[in-house]
């Protein structure tokens, strides 16, 4: 059988790694992956063909991995959080076409908006959103549109890829965008690192958001107009409370 596993590592350390993934990542001879991620596998990269491209090659990486699948070797492209977050899922299934013989099994990873959820208590109990702010692949205009609509309904946000060293206003654009439908004091809160070495967390408003100075290892959490701070957690009432 020819088959590739699209897996998603979690956050990173063995704690996060289902064993639907463990089972994958045992099974195949071929890893194929970023090179960051490789370090994310640890030891199941022992014995096994590692195939790696930069970042910005992710569709010939993909290509390589169906191509080692079809010479027969059961192969895994491996992703951190979820594979098919803003992650290499799609991509191998858009070209999966070209290679018809191949078996493609897409493998649930916990994805940074679980994971640093868990860390921050409980902020997307009730309906949210979860939105990426690069735009690299989505034009800036679409994102707005994006945080306007998720203002506007009033969801709680999830905030991936917030700031990079040539994107150093993006954050504060979408806050200034958010604050034109919930109070400054709204209770959010970032996690870098999620489940690696150095993991940190910060509670504060959607004010002290704006001016916040994070990096592409950091998720962003912001409330809802119900989401209220609670000790050192963050929680959006689910309104089970007022349930008869």
């Amino acid at each position: 059988m020819k088959r590739l596993y699209v897996v998603g590592l979690g956050p990173g350390g063995a704690d996060y790694l289902t064993p639907q993934a463990r089972r994958a990542l045992e099974d195949c001879e071929v890893l194929c992956g970023y090179t960051t991620y490789m370090d994310l596998a640890g030891d199941f990269t022992a014995g096994k063909e590692l195939v790696t491209t930069p970042m910005t090659q992710e569709l010939e990486r993909c290509r390589l991995a169906l191509e080692k699948a079809n010479e027969g070797k059961t192969t895994a492209m491996i992703c951190s959080g979820d594979a098919g977050v803003y992650g290499m899922a799609g991509p191998v299934l858009e070209l999966s076409v070209q290679f018809p013989e191949v078996e493609i099994e897409v493998i649930p990873g916990v994805t940074a908006a679980l994971s640093g959820a868990a860390v921050l208590g409980a902020p997307l109990m009730h309906d949210f959103a979860v939105i990426s702010l690069s735009d690299l692949l989505t034009p800036w205009e679409v994102i707005e549109k994006r945080l306007e609509c998720a203002g506007a309904g009033d969801f709680s946000v999830c905030l991936y890829n917030p700031m990079s060293k040539k994107r150093r206003d993006h954050l504060r654009r979408a806050c200034d965008i958010l604050l034109q439908h919930r109070a400054p004091d709204t209770p959010c809160g970032w996690v870098r690192n999620i489940g690696r070495d150095g993991q940190e967390k910060r509670l504060l408003t959607l004010q002290e958001l704006r001016d916040a100075e994070v990096d592409m290892f950091t998720t962003v959490f912001i409330g809802s107009t119900s989401t209220r701070q609670i000790g050192e957690n963050l929680v959006t009432p689910r309104g089970y409370e007022g349930k008869k």
